[in-house]
């Protein structure tokens, strides 16, 4: 189901919403931030979708003509699966795992690329986790001719190391985080010489950079306006890729959630159906028991990084010093939720839920042993969510899952389950 056309424009959910979306305030005034103030870290234009208020932003060719090497994603019927769960639901697929890195992470990442481009950038910094979007944004800046640092986060860089190959394949520069490299990353290794890392000390890290360079910017993989915004090409797709089936509407999207871009992405146009009274969807944002910034975060501002180098942002959140365990799931590690995926948790259109990783381990081996497809440990939780409700059904429902990647690069993270030496994360 992959012949519907490749969206012509993103969709933003702020316009739609009865409620609007609180403003990022700036960390020393307190007040709302100015265009001038994100000035030093991102593209211009990316700066003016942070704060969009249309509904529909164009997406330029160039970007649209690199999304054809793998979009429109395939929206995949698991019939297998719903054999094996004995369930009388239709279950879907969101499959981004097409893309050239394998996952979704390339809706924003050649988006924000393009976007330094036409500004003149030469160099780009960002963090990663999991390695995907430092993956994404490794492709994407070898599209546009852009240099790239990352900084990854220590667990995942000792644990992952196929991660960071292929971020120098594509020619991105790699370094562990934290690293002796800046004054955040400095601070912190004669603190706790011997931490696993987090995004957050990792976001203050490339934030640093390319604050104290001119022609360098700072891209984030999720939890910005504009970095949701990009990843509604998947949902986009699947609402008419579902149409195409037949199916007139989803009953329950699944998501995975750690910074929130990719099940907001999938999400944010199903709801838009909600918000024009054209569907009932209900939205399950999954998010690991050892991270669980949606059901046991405060919903306040806080800071996107530990240093408090970035915008304070009304989000649900652990707290920017939060360090969780060192778990396999490293795309979920981050302490807060995107700003626009709390803001519908908090008007009732999504609702959070935390999921054991042992769990989600086992849902997503009996998913490959299915469908053939190893999911990526952080897909793996929606698909654990998913399979729960589906055997509860007595009657057909219409599920949606957002695979937001292959796992053939976590292939230790599921030896580790199936020798029986993954540890159960819940509390």
């Amino acid at each position: 189901m992959s012949d519907t056309p490749i969206p012509t424009h993103w969709y933003n959910i702020a316009a739609d919403l009865p409620v609007p979306p609180p403003p990022h305030l700036h960390p020393g005034t307190g007040e709302p931030v100015t265009p001038a103030d994100l000035d030093a870290l991102f593209a211009s234009e990316l700066i003016a979708q942070e704060a969009a208020t249309e509904p529909y932003i164009a997406i330029p060719e160039p970007i649209r003509e690199v999304y054809r090497t793998w979009r429109p994603a395939p929206l995949i019927r698991a019939r297998e699966f719903e054999k094996a769960l004995g369930t009388p639901a239709r279950i879907y697929v969101k499959y981004e795992g097409v893309s050239p890195v394998g996952s979704h992470k390339t809706n924003t990442a050649v988006a924000q690329a393009y976007y330094n481009a036409q500004d003149g950038v030469t160099k780009i910094t960002t963090e990663t986790g999991a390695g995907q979007w430092g993956s994404a944004l490794s492709f994407a800046c070898a599209k546009f001719g852009i240099d790239l640092e990352v900084w990854q986060v220590r667990a995942s860089y000792d644990s992952k190391p196929y991660r960071r190959f292929l971020m120098e394949t594509y020619g991105g520069t790699v370094h562990p985080s934290p690293s002796p490299l800046t004054a955040s990353g400095r601070k912190i290794l004669e603190e706790f010489p011997d931490t696993p890392g987090s995004l957050g000390i990792a976001v203050s890290e490339a934030v640093e950079v390319a604050a104290s360079e001119p022609s360098t910017r700072y891209a984030l993989g999720s939890v910005l306006n504009h970095v949701v915004l990009h990843q509604t090409v998947i949902g986009l797709e699947a609402v008419e890729q579902l149409r195409a089936a037949g199916e007139e509407n989803a009953d329950v999207v699944f998501g995975c959630a750690g910074g929130g871009s990719n099940l907001a992405g999938l999400a944010f146009p199903f709801i838009r159906e909600v918000l024009h009274g054209r569907a009932k969807t209900r939205v399950m944002a999954v998010e690991p028991a050892a991270c669980p910034s949606i059901t046991k975060g405060e919903y306040r501002y806080d800071h996107g990084d530990v240093a408090g180098l970035t915008p304070l942002m009304k989000m649900h959140t652990l707290g920017q010093d939060f360090v969780p365990d060192p778990i396999h799931a490293g795309g979920l590690r981050y302490h807060g939720m995107a700003p626009l995926l709390s803001h519908t948790v908090e008007l009732g259109y999504v609702t959070g839920q935390a999921v054991d990783q042992t769990d989600s381990f086992a849902a997503g081996v009996q998913f490959a042993r299915a469908e053939g497809i190893v999911p990526a440990p952080e897909s793996s939780h929606a698909i654990a969510a998913c399979a729960a409700y589906a055997k509860t059904l007595t009657e057909p429902e219409v599920l949606v899952i957002g695979l937001s990647g292959h796992g053939m690069l976590d292939l230790p993270a599921y030896h580790s389950y199936l020798e029986g030496n993954l540890a159960s994360t819940a509390e």
